[in-house]
């Protein structure tokens, strides 16, 4: 099980990374893009990922994730029981939703990636 304190200490490693608290939700975002939230009682992390391969990943392990509500499905977006991830996997998801968010190159520099 993965917790908010868990995805904090990596999220705010991300470059341009911000934390807020928005209706007693806690939320990572780059400017005003959020990449990263939690329901409240933080047995949900949502984050950013490509609407065109979401539905393959809820089906993948549905256990594991599922979609948003009605009103999310217009965002690049699923949601996964924290309960069910494991740190390995926070991680990979974490960054890969914030690598969405930011330009290429801050992604490249960060994960010393080379451009092209």
């Amino acid at each position: 099980m993965i917790t908010v304190a868990q995805v904090r200490a990596l999220a705010m490693t991300l470059p341009r990374t911000s934390e807020h608290l928005i209706r007693d939700r806690v939320k990572f975002r780059v400017g005003s893009i959020v990449y990263v939230a939690f329901s409240r009682d933080e047995t949900v992390m949502g984050f950013a990922f490509p609407k065109e391969e979401r539905l393959a990943l809820v089906e993948s392990e549905p256990e594991k994730f599922h979609l948003p509500g009605q009103s999310d499905m217009r965002f690049n977006w699923v949601q996964a029981w924290t309960g069910a991830l494991d740190e390995a996997e926070m991680e990979e998801l974490v960054i890969d939703a914030w690598r969405m968010v930011v330009p290429k190159r801050v992604a490249a520099a960060r994960l010393g990636l080379q451009d092209g």
